[in-house]
């Protein structure tokens, strides 16, 4: 025999009862002012600015910009990515993932990377002619590219800070 729910003076079938159990992510209040969670933001804000400035230029007629605008997304997504994965706590609910061992290579690779990018972004901004649209949009981005940079090495050092404490326990 069918139940049957009365919503609002109609009848309606009623939805079988099963035994589904629902996740929610936690958002974690507190992560956004610890150090790390700050420097995951500047790194946010730095690196969006680096690729937007060279993305509303004539970058593509170099070479050595399309590089730095490679650099500046992927390290963008990745670091968007792994704020997200600390804000919502998800590093506390797949523990079989080395969070801390992740966090550093990220960042010891993005600052290393970034550091490239922002000489190779810094040596572009001598193609723009000087006062022109491209050369003043590129030379803010080669200044927030060095400003990532060393975003990436603080956090870099927070997460080598981590990663030891975490090895020797």
């Amino acid at each position: 025999m069918e139940r049957a729910a009365v919503v609002s003076g109609r009848r309606s079938p009623s939805v079988p009862e099963c035994n589904i159990s629902t996740s929610t992510l936690a958002f974690d209040q507190h992560f956004t002012t610890t150090a790390k969670g700050i420097l995951l933001l500047a790194e946010i804000v730095f690196g969006m600015l680096v690729w937007i400035l060279v993305g509303g230029t004539e970058y593509f007629h170099l070479s050595a910009l399309c590089w730095v605008m490679f650099v500046a997304i992927l390290c963008w997504v990745l670091t968007v990515c792994l704020f997200l994965i600390y804000l919502t706590g998800t590093h506390n609910r797949i523990p079989q993932v080395p969070w801390t061992t992740l966090s550093l290579c990220l960042n010891c690779s993005a600052a290393a990377v970034y550091l490239v990018t922002a000489v190779v972004d810094a040596h572009s901004v001598n193609q723009a002619v000087r006062g022109r649209h491209n050369y003043n949009c590129w030379a803010a981005s080669a200044f927030f590219a060095f400003l990532t940079t060393l975003c990436y090495a603080g956090s870099s050092y927070l997460s080598y800070w981590a990663w030891k404490t975490t090895q020797e326990q």
